[in-house]
């Protein structure tokens, strides 16, 4: 991370430095903003990366049992009427 004094800030030396690395503008010694590249993303990423709500779902979430794509296939075929030994039989004769 880049620091830089206000007084010796202009736009286009944070821009180019951000593309590298993040950069904190500072006034009398202390951080006023940061300046973040976003080369590569779309409007959507920008909005969902600065959301609150995104971000507590997201938290939400990751706090959720999770299964394995076994159980996930398993659960699936159950679902489906079939058991996996079936499907693959179907495949193989395909």
């Amino acid at each position: 991370m880049k620091t830089i004094g206000l007084e010796h800030a202009t736009l286009e030396l944070c821009i180019k430095d951000a593309r590298r690395e993040r950069v904190v503008v500072t006034r009398k010694g202390k951080p006023v903003a940061l300046v973040v590249g976003v080369v590569g993303m779309d409007e959507e990423q920008l909005q969902l990366g600065s959301s609150d709500k995104f971000w507590r779902l997201i938290e939400k979430r990751r706090k959720q049992k999770t299964i394995g794509r076994a159980e996930l296939e398993t659960r699936l075929d159950r679902t489906n009427g079939r058991s996996r030994k079936n499907s693959k039989r179907k495949k193989a004769n395909a």
